[in-house]
């Protein structure tokens, strides 16, 4: 996978000053080090994720980088895309980001790609390097950059962020992909944009350099767990959760009986593209599991429907929907171990954490919905809320 010797850069005094501080740890050394001169990642995405995930990458070493994107730097980009300032408002975030990067390391080659990723272009850009890190910002995308690196087998880190959270996950090949995890995406209108919803940068600044750290750690050749982890992030309560996953047997492009063996129209796939196909039930436009707090408080009157709430035991104490259970998004599994339910309403504080444990659970074999906008939707609504409850029921 990463070459020894061909296009490696010449090992230099210059090279053993500059890196010096990572080749004294054991994983790493100078053999590690010259790994990563050898390998070629490529960053969808010149922006948040791949601003941090790019820097760190380049300070290491990494030989090359490929920067996909074909957007350019706008004044509403700065406060969380490190990679570029006001100087280059106007100027493609390629052409922006390769400057900055070959400022900070000139060891390094920046390979600028100026386009937007499509399935015409993937499969030629993918196919020249070694690991891709995905930065993209939207769910047709990230569905076109998984199948793709599948079909070429490569090892992927992918995250995607909103608001004060989001997720982080390692698919290796062979190992379960993301569509093993989210075999369809959430539909239309049920997961806003961070131009709706909102981010904090500094966020995108946490995952993208978890992207950077998961990336060097492939590429010096430490060998990850047989077993795949999504993280979970929560910046308003400083926690992390981890959830395990392994490769779907039934998995649409992974599994033993592939029914995607070739790139697909993913704006089609997604529902981005003409009217939406989902009812009108509501106020918005939801899916059979999305639910608005009208239909979940309808929902959590059935004595078959189990509410779940994601968020963690100090969130839950400080208030909670009526009857609803507290469990952490890592305990999911032994939760349902320890239940005979198989209808489960997932409920968070915005909706995001419960969206993604929903269609989890989905993929498991369970019916679940996600309460579309979370208990900040139920309280602006007034509906009943318990409070300051001494102990919540753990998992």
């Amino acid at each position: 996978m990463y070459p020894e010797d061909a296009n490696q850069p010449r090992w230099t005094a210059s090279m053993m000053a500059r890196y010096q501080r990572q080749m004294v740890l054991p994983q790493v050394g100078i053999e590690g080090q010259q790994r990563l001169l050898a390998s070629r990642v490529l960053i969808v995405g010149a922006g948040a994720l791949g601003s941090a995930a790019a820097t760190y990458l380049a300070a290491a070493g990494v030989g090359t980088l490929g920067l996909i994107d074909g957007d350019t730097v706008d004044i509403s980009n700065l406060h969380r895309q490190i990679l570029h300032d006001e100087s280059h408002i106007g100027v493609l975030k390629t052409r922006s980001g390769a400057q900055r990067l070959r400022a900070l390391n000139p060891d390094v080659h920046i390979e600028e790609h100026p386009e937007f990723l499509s399935a015409d272009n993937i499969i030629r850009l993918f196919s020249d390097y070694d690991l891709i890190v995905n930065g993209s910002d939207n769910f047709p995308t990230r569905y076109l950059v998984n199948d793709a690196s599948v079909l070429l087998h490569k090892p992927l880190v992918d995250a995607a962020i909103l608001k004060f959270e989001r997720q982080l996950a390692v698919f290796l090949p062979g190992l379960g992909c993301y569509r093993c995890l989210f075999p369809s995406p959430p539909p239309p209108g049920t997961v806003p944009d961070c131009a709706e919803a909102g981010i904090l940068g500094a966020v995108a600044g946490v995952l993208g350099s978890m992207q950077a750290v998961e990336a060097l750690k492939l590429l010096v050749g430490i060998v990850p767990s047989q077993q795949g982890n999504l993280l979970l992030y929560d910046a308003l309560s400083s926690s992390w959760h981890r959830m395990s996953f392994e490769r779907n047997p039934d998995c649409q492009i992974c599994g033993d009986r592939p029914t995607i063996t070739e790139l697909i129209d993913y704006e089609d796939f997604c529902g981005s593209r003409g009217p939406s196909t989902t009812t009108q039930t509501g106020p918005m436009n939801l899916s059979e599991f999305a639910m608005d707090t009208d239909q979940a408080a309808g929902l959590l009157k059935d004595p078959t429907v189990a509410g779940v709430d994601v968020r963690s035991p100090e969130e839950f104490r400080q208030g909670h929907i009526p009857g609803t259970q507290q469990c952490s998004m890592e305990n999911l599994d032994k939760w349902v171990g320890n239940n005979t339910t198989h209808r489960i309403l997932v409920i968070c504080a915005s909706g995001v954490r419960s969206a993604y444990a929903a269609q989890y659970l989905r993929s498991c074999g369970y019916e679940a919905w996600t309460l579309v906008g979370g208990t900040n939707a139920w309280n602006n609504t007034g509906k009943p809320w318990v409070q300051l409850e001494s102990r919540a029921p753990e998992f």
